[in-house]
């Protein structure tokens, strides 16, 4: 019911001279099937019959004006020009052959091309449904009241029940390929530009570190699944990094700041994960690890950094980072743990700079 409903509310475009590239493959496919077996059914006519149909070839040669002139026709007199000859031809078809040869399923179609069409409405696809089955229901009524003007013989039916199968399911074949591969198409692309773009969100556009936003979901996540984990958080932030601004400039700063970053990628490893927290500060989460073993690891990085040798526009400095760390302690908050870390953070910072406070 849902998806019934869905359909009669959707949104439809206003009609244009523009068809869309996959809904005019599958006309122009279609088309083209249908003009050859237009022109087939008249050479097998004349073949068993030896007499000459001129609605057949007249049919033919429509289908293939309208398959080669798609860009100078609006879709809806394309798909109008499509139905119409259909509907022409079931009609002549059971007149001429009757009901048991099997002409009336090139209705099917037709249905299938109405209901792709995105300009059209819900209520005129149903309407056009309605209409096909009331046409097919006149005309298979019809045929239990008329003889065929033309007589077969069982092997000529045969034949044309062969023929008339054959161009049904490949016609269906080619539109539900086209369709199908349009839709997979369109899903491709629509998941990979939402997974870009929420790559995008939780990436820091300089340091392309994650950010706050990701790493703490990241936590929350690692805590969701596991009872009472064992971690540790950090927050560093570089000493004097504002004086470096100063010195030599924003730019620098921000060539700064990308260095540390690729610096603690590096460094990282699978031991921990990093992120730009804000300005110059950085977040480190340590999963598994408790506070004396994240010490170790923010402390071989804090002598990383100190080591570090950075040089921009012929400028050699070298930069110091504080860190502060605190563990879980299996009640508080994560928001209460990264408190108390950056707490141990600006204690680093009154205590003198360069160094892990834990």
């Amino acid at each position: 019911m849902k998806y019934l409903l869905d359909f009669f509310h959707q949104k439809v475009p206003k009609s244009g001279n523009e068809i869309p590239a996959y809904y005019r493959s599958a006309l122009v496919s279609s088309e083209k099937v249908l003009a050859v077996y237009f022109l087939i059914s008249f050479g097998l006519f004349y073949w068993r019959e030896k007499q000459i149909l001129i609605v057949p070839i007249v049919l033919a040669v429509l289908m293939f004006l309208c398959a080669f002139n798609t860009k100078k026709m609006s879709m809806r007199m394309n798909v109008a020009a499509y139905s119409l000859t259909t509907v022409f031809w079931t009609g002549w078809y059971i007149y001429s052959f009757g009901w048991s040869i099997g002409g009336q399923h090139i209705l099917l179609p037709m249905l299938v091309l109405v209901f792709f069409n995105i300009y059209e409405s819900p209520g005129v696809k149903i309407f056009n449904w309605l209409l096909t089955i009331c046409y097919r229901m006149l005309l298979y009524a019809y045929s239990l009241n008329h003889t065929p003007i033309y007589a077969m013989d069982q092997t000529t039916a045969i034949i044309y029940q062969t023929i008339n199968s054959l161009t049904l399911f490949i016609i269906l074949a080619i539109d539900f390929i086209i369709f199908s591969s349009s839709i997979q198409d369109t899903e491709r692309e629509l998941r990979i530009n939402n997974q870009e773009l929420h790559k995008e969100a939780d990436t820091d556009p300089l340091t392309q570190l994650p950010n706050r936003r990701a790493m703490l979901d990241y936590i929350q996540n690692f805590c969701d699944t596991a009872p009472d984990p064992t971690f540790a958080v950090a927050i560093g932030d570089i000493d004097f990094f504002k004086k470096v601004n100063d010195t030599y400039g924003h730019n620098c700063g921000d060539f700064t700041l990308q260095k540390l970053a690729e610096l603690f990628r590096e460094k990282a490893g699978t031991d921990y994960r990093v992120c730009r927290w804000g300005g110059e500060e950085f977040c480190f989460f340590l999963p598994g690890k408790n506070i004396d073993e994240a010490w170790a690891n923010m402390f071989e990085l804090c002598e990383s950094v100190r080591k570090l040798e950075l040089e921009y526009e012929g400028n050699r400095f070298s930069i110091t980072i504080t860190i502060g760390i605190e563990e879980n302690d299996f009640h508080s908050s994560i928001d209460t743990i990264l408190e108390r870390a950056d707490k141990k953070l600006y204690m680093g910072k009154v205590a003198g700079r360069n160094r892990v406070v834990m």
